[in-house]
């Protein structure tokens, strides 16, 4: 458990993870702000922001960026079923062909060009290394749905699961409607 100590007050994470996890479970079950506010004692703008720090942006368009990824055809199939714009996904080898294959000019070139492709996108689903994701979201600007699959530096394929990927997609799509 993790524990905080401000001033003379002992805070506890966890507490405030459960919290938060009621609040967005009764919002999804269609209990208002005030109602969630009121059951668990909190504040109904507290309840407004919150939606807001998590809100992904609602839009026509969705990216997918994924790399190591063992299962990358069934993640493939699955992005292109449910209407995914945009697919960059790979294996580790073929990222390291990607590396490989270019000079420091050409990589940096193609990276820049690749994050001007994906911030035109509303939605970005980023699957990766802790720290990778951590960089995407800093260039996104928080349009990210994030997967962590390891920390770096992750050196082999990542099962991913095909049903976390469907949900995301899923509550993208929810968010538009």
């Amino acid at each position: 458990m993790d524990f905080y100590r401000i001033q003379d007050k002992m805070i506890s994470w966890q507490k405030i993870e459960k919290t938060l996890q009621k609040a967005l479970t009764m919002r999804v079950r269609g209990f208002s702000q005030q109602e969630v506010a009121d059951r668990l004692q909190i504040d109904r703008t507290f309840i407004s922001r919150l939606e807001g720090i998590g809100e992904l942006r609602k839009g026509q368009s969705i990216a997918f960026v994924g790399f190591p990824i063992a299962n990358k055809d069934e993640i493939r199939e699955l992005l292109e079923s449910e209407g995914c714009d945009f697919i960059l996904i790979m294996d580790e080898q073929e990222r390291q062909d990607f590396i490989n294959q270019r000079t420091g000019k050409q990589m940096l070139d193609d990276l820049m060009d690749l994050t001007a492709q994906v911030r035109s996108y509303d939605t970005v689903i980023c699957v990766g290394s802790d720290q990778r994701l951590k960089m995407f979201e800093g260039i996104l600007d928080g349009q990210v749905a994030s997967i962590i699959i390891g920390s770096s530096p992750i050196t082999e394929d990542k099962w991913v699961d095909p049903q976390q990927i469907r949900k995301i997609l899923r509550s993208i799509k929810n968010a538009r409607e």
